[in-house]
């Protein structure tokens, strides 16, 4: 890992950290008022200077329930790759299966710490090994630095 690696990689946490207490909104990016989990990898990454400025398409709270598109994973695979689990590093993502669909992400702290925005409990630093809710479910892990 390089210097600058390394740096952008504590910029992507250091902003979701600054997140932190943000309640939870659907489709919101708005510190301290209301942020999604997808908007807050979005706020955070773009912060770190990785992400151009884009809006995602409109997606329905529960759109995990009711469709198979990938739609989360195809946001994932336009700005980084897949990784093998193993080889998660700190300001990299990592998605669960809920529902239909892959659609809960984190940003990784120091795995399994993660910093998530959860209906409920908005922005939260958490052990992926300890959320029940999580525990069993199919997961994947994405690197900006593995295109």
């Amino acid at each position: 890992m390089t210097i600058i690696e390394s740096a952008l990689r504590q910029a992507i946490i250091s902003e979701a950290e600054s997140w932190i207490g943000t309640p939870f909104h659907h489709e919101a990016m708005v510190k301290g008022a209301g942020v999604d989990c997808g908007m807050l990898l979005v706020a955070a990454y773009r912060a770190a200077g990785l992400l151009p400025e884009f809006t995602p398409e409109h997606y329905a709270l529960q759109w995990h329930l009711h469709r198979t598109r990938e739609q989360y994973l195809e946001y994932l695979a336009q700005f980084g790759g897949e990784i093998p689990e193993g080889e998660e590093g700190p300001g990299d993502v990592v998605i669960w299966k809920l529902g239909r669909a892959y659609s809960h992400a984190a940003i990784i702290t120091a795995w399994p710490e993660i910093i998530h925005s959860l209906a409920g409990q908005g922005v939260v630093r958490d052990r992926a090994d300890l959320l029940l809710r999580l525990q069993g479910r199919p997961r994947k892990f994405f690197s900006y630095w593995h295109l």
